[in-house]
């Protein structure tokens, strides 16, 4: 944060000062009457001028060696002040901050400033502070700026701001930091940024809503804040509102990396869209826009069965059981394809599962195996498959059920 700029236009502008001055100091000769408060000692007055026009060439040293003329304690106080103004400028095109705050609060000191010069310079005093990193200090300057300044800007409430945020004092950032907003015509991106930073540090996620819709209409095509304005719904449990944001920019184009659409996908779902889902997922596979995983094809498989699609579920879920690494997705494939009275297709599935194991209900692959192999009439398969299911107690009454009918059945 250089200050120069702002010091050398503030130097800059006091040749105009000066000249008036050197009237000023020319009237006491022909009506020879005491001089303002302002007046410049014409000898003074040229050194003044040569130290600011060296400025005017970013001549520093010339500017130094000029004021070095001076003989600071014999000036008046305006003169002091203005040779303290100079002397600042010099320090701050060396990024000596520390000894450009010296000059301004020695300008201040002096006495020769009037309240504005006064207010501008304890600005400048606290800007530095800032350009240091001194957080700590550059907050307490600015306050003590703030008790005096007329009309203060909004650059002003946001520098505030950020030394706040700085210090992780979220809670005294936030009031100056939406004070910064609400004073601008047209805010800075960044400074929305803060005031939106600052409310979701503190969970206020209703105060984030209008300050990510501002953000959307400041650079819609930044997807950021699509992500962060359908996840703060998702916070307030809004979850209509959450999908809505995420189709909506979807659909526009915006969110298209993989992690976008698994994310929309599963608010498809959990906003009872099942189907919508799988051909959210469908179209993405198809413009590879994702990557074809086990979670990937599991999800889709989901998604399907929610909808009811149970043939378009069985092909998803056949690649993601044959990459899982235990058989649960087999034995989902099996009670799939027994929805649809696959009964072969069910066998093998439930065989698969068996034989890949890591089972989290081994005697459920057992009882539904018998089921499809009974469905099939061959008793034999099924009788030894409801056998070894009536182990597991909780699947003993149904598999004592079906051996009792494959006795009618055989009898």
């Amino acid at each position: 944060m250089r200050t120069t700029g702002f010091l050398l236009r503030v130097t800059c502008s006091l040749l105009v000062a000066f000249a008036l001055a050197g009237n000023v100091t020319a009237q006491k000769k022909d009506d020879e009457k005491a001089p303002p408060p302002t007046g410049i000692d014409a000898a003074t007055g040229k050194i003044l001028t040569e130290a600011i026009e060296a400025l005017n060439k970013e001549n520093y040293a010339g500017a130094k060696a000029a004021v070095a003329k001076l003989k600071l304690d014999a000036l008046s106080p305006y003169e002091r002040s203005r040779t303290e103004q100079i002397l600042a400028t010099i320090e701050s095109s060396r990024d000596n901050y520390s000894g450009a705050q010296k000059h301004l609060q020695a300008a201040i000191d002096a006495g020769g400033l009037n309240e504005k010069e006064v207010s501008d310079t304890r600005y400048q005093i606290a800007q530095m502070f800032l350009a240091q990193e001194k957080w700590k200090e550059g907050a307490a300057s600015l306050e003590q700026w703030f008790q005096t300044a007329q009309n203060p800007n909004s650059a002003a409430y946001y520098l505030l701001a950020v030394a706040y945020y700085q210090q992780n004092d979220y809670k005294r950032a936030i009031g100056p930091a939406q004070k910064a907003v609400d004073l601008a015509e047209k805010p800075q991106e960044s400074w929305v940024q803060l005031v939106l930073a600052l409310y979701l540090q503190q969970d206020q996620y209703a105060q984030a809503v209008p300050l990510l819709k501002r953000l959307i209409n400041m650079a819609p095509e930044k997807k950021t804040y699509w992500q962060q304005l359908s996840s703060v719904y998702g916070q307030m449990e809004d979850y209509p509102k959450s999908l809505a944001v995420a189709q909506l920019a979807y659909n526009g184009g915006i969110l298209t990396d993989d992690s976008d659409v698994r994310r929309l996908a599963d608010l498809q779902l959990f906003n009872d869209a099942p189907y919508r889902c799988g051909l959210t997922l469908d179209e993405a596979m198809q413009k590879t826009q994702v990557k074809s995983d086990f979670k990937l094809y599991e999800k889709q498989a989901n998604c399907w069965i929610a909808a009811r699609e149970f043939a378009k579920a069985t092909g998803p879920l056949q690649r993601a059981a044959e990459m899982a690494s235990n058989g649960d997705l087999f034995v989902r494939l099996g009670e799939v394809q027994i929805q649809r009275n696959e009964w072969s297709a069910a066998t093998t599935a439930l065989q698969s599962a068996l034989r890949k194991g890591g089972l989290k209900d081994t005697g459920n692959a057992q009882l539904l195996l018998g089921i499809a192999q009974f469905n099939q009439k061959n008793y034999g398969a099924a009788q030894e498959s409801f056998t070894r299911a009536r182990n597991f107690e909780k699947h003993r009454k149904m598999a004592d059920g079906y051996l009792q009918l494959i006795k009618v059945q055989t009898g």
